[in-house]
Protein backbone atom coordinates (compact mmCIF):
# COMPACT_ATOMS: atom_id res chain seq x y z
CA UNK A 1 0.00 0.00 0.00
CA UNK A 2 1.35 3.58 -1.11
CA UNK A 3 2.15 6.06 1.35
CA UNK A 4 2.86 9.58 1.71
CA UNK A 5 6.11 10.78 2.97
CA UNK A 6 7.84 13.97 3.83
CA UNK A 7 11.90 14.41 3.68
CA UNK A 8 14.22 16.71 4.87
CA UNK A 9 17.42 16.95 2.87
CA UNK A 10 16.47 15.31 0.38
CA UNK A 11 18.66 16.72 -2.63
CA UNK A 12 21.49 15.35 -0.70
CA UNK A 13 23.12 12.48 -1.75
CA UNK A 14 21.59 10.03 0.34
CA UNK A 15 17.81 11.72 -0.34
CA UNK A 16 18.19 12.28 -3.99
CA UNK A 17 17.97 8.41 -3.93
CA UNK A 18 15.56 7.73 -1.40
CA UNK A 19 13.16 10.00 -3.70
CA UNK A 20 13.63 8.46 -6.30
CA UNK A 21 12.68 4.82 -4.71
CA UNK A 22 9.67 6.02 -2.92
CA UNK A 23 8.66 7.88 -6.07
CA UNK A 24 9.31 4.21 -8.04
CA UNK A 25 7.62 2.33 -5.90
CA UNK A 26 4.40 4.33 -5.98
CA UNK A 27 4.69 6.55 -2.95
CA UNK A 28 4.07 10.40 -2.40
CA UNK A 29 6.83 12.60 -1.65
CA UNK A 30 6.72 16.29 -0.05
CA UNK A 31 10.08 17.79 0.45
CA UNK A 32 11.15 20.24 2.92
CA UNK A 33 13.79 22.71 1.47
CA UNK A 34 15.32 26.11 2.20
CA UNK A 35 15.23 26.27 -1.72
CA UNK A 36 11.75 24.73 -2.92
CA UNK A 37 11.60 25.61 -6.23
CA UNK A 38 14.87 24.46 -6.90
CA UNK A 39 14.08 21.09 -4.99
CA UNK A 40 10.72 21.18 -6.41
CA UNK A 41 12.63 20.99 -10.37
CA UNK A 42 15.62 18.92 -9.35
CA UNK A 43 13.25 16.05 -7.42
CA UNK A 44 10.31 16.48 -9.38
CA UNK A 45 7.97 16.51 -6.14
CA UNK A 46 5.95 18.74 -4.27
CA UNK A 47 8.09 21.32 -1.85
CA UNK A 48 7.58 23.01 0.43
CA UNK A 49 10.04 25.85 2.45
CA UNK A 50 11.39 25.69 5.34
CA UNK A 51 14.41 26.80 6.93
CA UNK A 52 15.34 24.32 9.72
CA UNK A 53 17.21 26.83 12.01
CA UNK A 54 14.26 29.31 11.74
CA UNK A 55 11.31 27.44 13.60
CA UNK A 56 8.55 24.66 13.37
CA UNK A 57 9.08 22.57 10.64
CA UNK A 58 5.34 23.76 8.64
CA UNK A 59 3.01 22.04 9.99
CA UNK A 60 0.65 21.54 6.46
CA UNK A 61 3.30 19.60 4.93
CA UNK A 62 3.38 17.09 7.84
CA UNK A 63 -0.36 16.24 8.03
CA UNK A 64 -1.81 13.71 6.80
CA UNK A 65 1.78 11.84 5.97
CA UNK A 66 2.68 8.48 7.15
CA UNK A 67 6.31 9.22 8.16
CA UNK A 68 8.99 12.05 8.26
CA UNK A 69 12.82 10.92 7.07
CA UNK A 70 15.09 13.51 8.58
CA UNK A 71 18.40 13.90 6.70
CA UNK A 72 18.97 17.43 6.77
CA UNK A 73 22.67 18.71 8.56
CA UNK A 74 25.33 20.38 7.97
CA UNK A 75 28.01 18.03 6.07
CA UNK A 76 30.51 16.80 8.43
CA UNK A 77 33.11 15.54 6.21
CA UNK A 78 34.99 19.81 5.72
CA UNK A 79 37.94 20.88 7.64
CA UNK A 80 36.18 22.10 11.39
CA UNK A 81 36.77 25.36 13.42
CA UNK A 82 34.95 26.24 16.06
CA UNK A 83 32.47 28.04 13.05
CA UNK A 84 31.94 24.82 11.37
CA UNK A 85 31.51 23.30 14.52
CA UNK A 86 29.21 25.38 16.00
CA UNK A 87 26.67 24.74 12.29
CA UNK A 88 27.45 20.94 12.51
CA UNK A 89 25.67 20.81 15.86
CA UNK A 90 22.99 23.43 15.52
CA UNK A 91 21.85 22.09 12.11
CA UNK A 92 21.55 18.67 13.41
CA UNK A 93 20.29 19.59 16.98
CA UNK A 94 18.37 22.90 16.67
CA UNK A 95 16.67 21.65 12.93
CA UNK A 96 15.48 17.86 14.86
CA UNK A 97 14.10 20.10 17.67
CA UNK A 98 12.23 22.30 14.87
CA UNK A 99 10.90 18.77 12.87
CA UNK A 100 9.66 17.67 16.28
CA UNK A 101 7.57 20.58 17.07
CA UNK A 102 6.28 20.61 13.41
CA UNK A 103 5.33 17.13 14.07
CA UNK A 104 3.59 18.45 17.54
CA UNK A 105 1.72 20.85 15.50
CA UNK A 106 0.68 18.67 13.14
CA UNK A 107 -2.13 17.04 15.74
CA UNK A 108 -3.52 14.06 15.18
CA UNK A 109 -3.15 13.59 11.57
CA UNK A 110 0.60 14.37 12.09
CA UNK A 111 2.71 10.77 10.66
CA UNK A 112 3.33 8.51 12.85
CA UNK A 113 6.86 7.32 11.92
CA UNK A 114 10.04 9.56 11.86
CA UNK A 115 13.27 7.94 10.94
CA UNK A 116 16.13 10.61 11.53
CA UNK A 117 19.61 9.84 10.32
CA UNK A 118 22.25 10.14 12.85
CA UNK A 119 25.88 8.75 12.36
CA UNK A 120 28.64 5.48 13.53
CA UNK A 121 30.55 8.46 15.53
CA UNK A 122 28.09 8.12 18.08
CA UNK A 123 30.47 5.19 19.38
CA UNK A 124 33.47 7.63 19.84
CA UNK A 125 36.60 5.15 19.58
CA UNK A 126 36.62 1.38 19.84
CA UNK A 127 39.80 0.30 18.13
CA UNK A 128 39.07 -3.52 16.90
CA UNK A 129 36.50 -4.18 19.23
CA UNK A 130 32.91 -5.09 17.39
CA UNK A 131 30.59 -2.45 17.76
CA UNK A 132 26.14 -3.16 17.83
CA UNK A 133 23.78 -0.71 18.56
CA UNK A 134 23.95 -1.48 22.47
CA UNK A 135 27.60 0.31 22.56
CA UNK A 136 27.53 3.04 24.64
CA UNK A 137 28.23 6.68 23.10
CA UNK A 138 31.62 7.87 23.17
CA UNK A 139 33.03 11.25 24.56
CA UNK A 140 34.52 13.43 21.82
CA UNK A 141 32.70 16.25 19.66
CA UNK A 142 30.91 13.87 16.54
CA UNK A 143 29.62 11.61 19.56
CA UNK A 144 28.33 14.14 21.54
CA UNK A 145 26.47 16.30 18.45
CA UNK A 146 25.46 12.27 18.14
CA UNK A 147 23.74 12.12 21.21
CA UNK A 148 21.95 15.38 21.17
CA UNK A 149 20.89 14.61 18.09
CA UNK A 150 18.98 11.56 18.88
CA UNK A 151 17.82 12.84 21.97
CA UNK A 152 15.92 15.60 19.84
CA UNK A 153 14.44 13.20 17.54
CA UNK A 154 13.57 10.29 20.30
CA UNK A 155 11.62 13.51 21.42
CA UNK A 156 8.87 12.97 19.47
CA UNK A 157 7.95 9.45 20.84
CA UNK A 158 5.97 11.76 23.60
CA UNK A 159 3.15 12.53 20.73
CA UNK A 160 3.47 8.76 19.67
CA UNK A 161 5.73 8.74 17.03
CA UNK A 162 7.58 5.79 16.54
CA UNK A 163 11.35 6.72 15.67
CA UNK A 164 13.62 4.79 13.71
CA UNK A 165 17.58 6.11 14.09
CA UNK A 166 19.81 5.03 11.38
CA UNK A 167 24.04 5.69 12.72
CA UNK A 168 25.16 5.79 9.20
CA UNK A 169 29.24 4.57 8.94
CA UNK A 170 30.77 5.63 5.00
CA UNK A 171 28.86 5.45 2.05
CA UNK A 172 30.04 4.21 -1.40
CA UNK A 173 28.57 6.11 -4.26
CA UNK A 174 30.99 7.77 -6.55
CA UNK A 175 28.96 10.32 -6.83
CA UNK A 176 29.18 12.27 -3.47
CA UNK A 177 30.43 11.25 0.46
CA UNK A 178 33.72 10.19 1.33
CA UNK A 179 34.10 8.20 -1.33
CA UNK A 180 34.26 10.59 -4.19
CA UNK A 181 37.02 12.29 -2.20
CA UNK A 182 39.09 9.29 -2.06
CA UNK A 183 38.75 8.41 -5.99
CA UNK A 184 41.04 11.62 -7.27
CA UNK A 185 44.59 10.45 -5.32
CA UNK A 186 43.78 6.62 -5.89
CA UNK A 187 42.99 7.33 -9.77
CA UNK A 188 46.22 8.68 -10.06
CA UNK A 189 47.66 5.61 -7.95
CA UNK A 190 48.76 7.80 -4.88
CA UNK A 191 45.87 6.56 -2.30
CA UNK A 192 46.61 4.30 0.37
CA UNK A 193 45.92 4.16 4.00
CA UNK A 194 45.52 6.74 6.14
CA UNK A 195 46.98 6.90 9.84
CA UNK A 196 48.47 3.55 9.91
CA UNK A 197 45.52 2.23 8.14
CA UNK A 198 44.44 -0.20 10.97
CA UNK A 199 41.44 1.75 12.16
CA UNK A 200 38.00 0.09 10.94
CA UNK A 201 35.77 1.75 8.53
CA UNK A 202 31.94 1.00 8.87
CA UNK A 203 30.66 1.26 5.28
CA UNK A 204 27.94 0.22 2.86
CA UNK A 205 26.62 0.74 -0.38
CA UNK A 206 24.51 3.45 -1.29
CA UNK A 207 21.60 1.35 -2.51
CA UNK A 208 22.09 -0.77 0.54
CA UNK A 209 21.55 2.34 2.87
CA UNK A 210 18.19 3.55 1.04
CA UNK A 211 17.09 0.14 1.20
CA UNK A 212 17.52 0.12 5.04
CA UNK A 213 15.62 3.54 5.34
CA UNK A 214 12.62 1.81 3.23
CA UNK A 215 12.60 -1.24 5.59
CA UNK A 216 12.59 1.28 8.65
CA UNK A 217 9.37 3.07 7.18
CA UNK A 218 7.72 -0.30 6.05
CA UNK A 219 8.43 -2.75 9.53
CA UNK A 220 6.61 -1.01 12.09
CA UNK A 221 8.52 -3.18 14.53
CA UNK A 222 11.49 -1.29 13.95
CA UNK A 223 12.18 1.34 16.64
CA UNK A 224 15.70 3.08 18.31
CA UNK A 225 18.99 2.90 16.93
CA UNK A 226 20.77 0.98 13.77
CA UNK A 227 23.42 0.77 12.50
CA UNK A 228 23.49 2.02 9.35
CA UNK A 229 27.02 -0.06 7.72
CA UNK A 230 27.36 -3.50 6.22
CA UNK A 231 28.00 -6.64 8.06
CA UNK A 232 31.97 -6.97 7.80
CA UNK A 233 33.29 -4.12 8.15
CA UNK A 234 37.11 -3.56 7.23
CA UNK A 235 40.32 -1.69 8.47
CA UNK A 236 41.31 1.57 6.33
CA UNK A 237 44.19 -0.56 5.08
CA UNK A 238 42.07 -3.40 3.88
CA UNK A 239 39.36 -0.49 1.93
CA UNK A 240 42.09 1.07 0.50
CA UNK A 241 43.77 -2.16 -1.42
CA UNK A 242 40.10 -2.88 -2.08
CA UNK A 243 40.04 0.58 -3.48
CA UNK A 244 42.96 -0.27 -5.66
CA UNK A 245 42.02 -3.70 -6.90
CA UNK A 246 38.34 -1.83 -8.16
CA UNK A 247 40.35 1.27 -9.79
CA UNK A 248 42.79 -0.92 -10.96
CA UNK A 249 45.80 1.18 -9.40
CA UNK A 250 48.10 0.59 -6.80
CA UNK A 251 47.14 1.73 -3.69
CA UNK A 252 50.26 1.92 -0.80
CA UNK A 253 50.79 5.51 -0.64
CA UNK A 254 50.62 6.05 3.08
CA UNK A 255 48.67 9.14 3.87
CA UNK A 256 50.67 9.92 7.86
CA UNK A 257 48.11 11.49 10.27
CA UNK A 258 49.70 14.65 10.85
CA UNK A 259 49.47 14.90 6.85
CA UNK A 260 45.24 14.97 7.43
CA UNK A 261 45.12 17.02 10.58
CA UNK A 262 47.11 19.31 8.68
CA UNK A 263 44.28 19.02 6.05
CA UNK A 264 41.40 18.58 7.80
CA UNK A 265 41.76 20.17 11.50
CA UNK A 266 39.56 18.81 14.32
CA UNK A 267 38.09 16.66 11.37
CA UNK A 268 40.93 14.49 11.36
CA UNK A 269 39.90 12.58 14.33
CA UNK A 270 36.64 10.84 12.09
CA UNK A 271 39.29 9.85 9.80
CA UNK A 272 42.05 8.35 11.76
CA UNK A 273 39.73 6.80 14.17
CA UNK A 274 36.77 4.58 13.65
CA UNK A 275 34.09 2.25 14.47
CA UNK A 276 33.80 -1.56 13.95
CA UNK A 277 30.08 -0.87 13.72
CA UNK A 278 28.19 -3.92 13.00
CA UNK A 279 24.41 -4.28 12.35
CA UNK A 280 23.12 -6.56 14.70
CA UNK A 281 19.65 -5.24 14.74
CA UNK A 282 19.19 -4.87 11.41
CA UNK A 283 20.09 -8.26 11.04
CA UNK A 284 17.83 -9.32 13.78
CA UNK A 285 15.45 -7.67 12.05
CA UNK A 286 15.35 -9.35 9.05
CA UNK A 287 17.06 -6.41 6.65
CA UNK A 288 19.07 -8.71 3.68
CA UNK A 289 22.00 -7.05 2.23
CA UNK A 290 22.69 -6.64 -1.14
CA UNK A 291 26.17 -5.65 -0.96
CA UNK A 292 27.79 -7.44 1.89
CA UNK A 293 31.35 -8.09 0.13
CA UNK A 294 32.94 -4.82 -0.20
CA UNK A 295 35.09 -5.87 -3.99
CA UNK A 296 31.42 -6.42 -5.12
CA UNK A 297 30.18 -3.41 -3.74
CA UNK A 298 33.09 -0.78 -4.90
CA UNK A 299 32.76 -2.52 -8.26
CA UNK A 300 28.89 -1.64 -8.73
CA UNK A 301 29.61 1.84 -7.08
CA UNK A 302 32.46 2.63 -9.32
CA UNK A 303 29.92 2.16 -12.51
Amino acid sequence: MAMNITLTGATGLIGTKLVRALRDRGDGVTVLSRSPEKAGAALGVEAVAWDPLAGPAPAAALQHRDAVVHLAGEPVAQRWNDDVKRRIQESRCTGTRNLVQGLRDAGDVRPRTLVSSSAAGYYGKHGDEPVPESTPAGDDFLAGVCVAWEQEADAATEVGVRVVKIRTGVVLDKSGGALKTMLPAFKLGVGGPVAGGDQYLPWIHGDDLVELYLHALDDASWSGAYNGSAPEPVTNKAFSKALGRALHRPALAPVPGLAIKLLYGDMAEIVTEGQRAVPERALAGGFTYKYDDLDAALADALK
